[in-house]
């Protein structure tokens, strides 16, 4: 069954042409949604070759989808195409690898949010708002397969793109979006809950730029990323 949709409402998707029949690209999407899947479970093990023939015989498609889907997930940083190999999944982050990530979303994120309470027009505050209101309804499951909480990690890129945005600063936001920080990070761990901490952090973000308190939203924002580091460095730990 092809995976529902999560992106944003008109948003443009990396790899999509203006003039592909809608048919294809519904087969396209499905493709690239059930490679990814696997990807994230780890069903295509990190590091792994990735046989485009062994996919499309697996997914009953052509070679064509399949190869659109690996130019996507290679974008999202999922898997990387080296001369005369062919396709392979990434690795898995290292501890220094995921604290290099969360160093770099700390010298970006938190200027973000201020300048995103400074510089978000009300359409974009809407949008802001809305998303962080979705997660609660979405907060995924407490442990499990990319299909238990494929919905809540696409809220959670969606919410820091969003803000990242409203930040008027396109350079910026381009960065936030390309470090792709929410696949890597989900890839090693899928603990969630309604309970989660994540949530009332976001919260608190959002609260901080709806009010036009950049201070605050900077100073949130920096606290959410440090303590959602610390949760995957414990988890890591007990694992």
């Amino acid at each position: 069954m092809p995976p529902q949709d999560t992106s944003a409402p008109g948003a443009p998707r990396e790899g999509r042409g203006r003039d592909v029949p809608p048919a294809r690209q519904a087969l396209s999407d499905s493709v690239y949604e059930n490679i990814k899947a696997m990807v994230m479970d780890h069903e295509i093990t990190p590091g792994a070759r990735v046989s485009i023939e062994a996919l499309s015989r697996a997914l009953g498609v052509s070679p064509t989808p399949v190869r659109e889907a690996l130019a996507r997930l290679e974008a999202d940083g999922l898997v990387v195409k080296r001369p005369l190999s062919g396709y392979r999944t990434t690795e898995l982050l290292t501890r220094q690898g995921l604290e290099e990530l969360f160093e770099m979303r700390q010298l970006l994120e938190p200027r973000a949010a201020a300048l995103a309470a400074v510089n978000a027009g009300e359409d974009q505050l809407d949008a802001i708002e809305r998303i962080a209101e979705e997660m609660h309804t979405d907060p995924g499951t407490a442990a499990g397969r990319y299909a238990a909480y494929r919905g809540f990690a696409a809220l959670d890129q969606r919410l820091h793109d969003a803000i990242a945005r409203a930040s008027g600063r396109p350079l910026l936001a381009d960065a936030v979006q390309r470090l792709h920080s929410h696949l890597h990070i989900f890839r090693l761990s899928s603990q969630l809950g309604a309970d989660d901490p994540t949530l009332a952090e976001h919260q608190r973000v959002v609260h901080a730029i709806l009010r036009r308190n950049a201070d605050r939203a900077a100073e949130a924002m920096a606290e959410h990323l440090a303590r959602s580091l610390g949760r995957q460095l414990s988890r890591d730990e007990e694992s």
